[in-house]
C-alpha cells in the first residue's frame, strides 16, 4: 500500500530533478565527467593489466632472491616483475622498503592491484603480495612452494597481515604521486 501511494510522488519529484528535454551539461560540466571517466577507465586499465601479469606467474616456483620466472621468483621478486611488466614502474628490491612507497589504504579499502604486507618473518613488511579483489591475493610463498593465490582472511594471513599500500591510484591517473617522486 505505502509503495503504491509513494510512488507518484517519488515519480513527480525525479521528474523534478531532471533536467529539461534537449538541454546539455555545460561544456564544464562535460569535460569534467570526461576526465573523471578518463581516470576511472585508466585505473581500470591498470589495475586489470596488474592482476593479469601477476597471474599469468601462477605455478612459478618459489626461490629465494628470484627475480624471473625462468629461475624462480621470491615475494618482492615477483611484485617488482609485475610491476615493471604490467605498469612499466620499477619498485625497489625488497618488500620492506616497497612498504614505504604510495599511499598507505586500510583493508576495507584494498583494490585490485594494491600491494598487501605481512609479518611472516617476526618482523613487519617482510612478506608481500598482490591484491587480486573479493578478499584474495596473489605471492611467491616459500621455499617449496610455486606462486599461488590465498585467500587474505584465511587465519594465518590475517594474524600476520602489516597493512596495505596502493601504487595506482585514480586521483593521479595513473601512478601514485608519491612513488613518482621517490623513483
Amino acid at each position: 500500500m505505502f509503495f503504491r501511494t509513494s510512488l507518484p510522488a517519488l515519480l513527480a519529484s525525479f521528474a523534478l530533478a531532471l533536467p529539461a528535454q534537449g538541454a546539455e551539461p555545460a561544456p564544464a560540466q562535460r569535460e569534467h565527467a570526461f576526465q573523471a571517466s578518463s581516470a576511472f577507465e585508466e585505473y581500470t586499465t591498470a589495475a586489470e593489466q596488474l592482476v593479469d601479469e601477476a597471474l599469468s606467474y601462477l605455478g612459478i616456483r618459489y626461490r629465494f632472491g628470484g627475480t624471473s620466472p625462468a629461475t624462480g621468483f621470491d615475494c618482492s621478486g615477483l611484485v617488482l616483475n609485475v610491476f615493471r611488466n604490467a605498469v612499466g614502474l620499477d619498485l625497489p628490491r625488497s618488500a620492506s622498503e616497497m612498504a614505504s612507497l604510495g599511499d598507505k589504504i586500510g583493508k576495507q579499502d584494498l583494490k585490485p592491484g594494491d600491494l598487501v604486507f605481512f609479518n611472516t618473518m617476526r618482523r613487519t613488511f617482510s612478506h608481500v603480495g598482490i591484491y587480486l579483489g573479493d578478499g584474495k591475493f596473489v605471492h611467491a610463498p616459500s621455499s617449496g612452494g610455486k606462486v599461488r593465490v590465498e585467500n587474505i582472511s584465511a587465519a594465518y594471513w590475517a594474524k600476520r597481515f602489516n597493512g596495505a599500500r596502493r601504487l595506482v591510484d585514480e586521483e593521479s591517473l595513473g601512478l601514485s604521486a608519491q612513488v613518482m617522486r621517490t623513483h
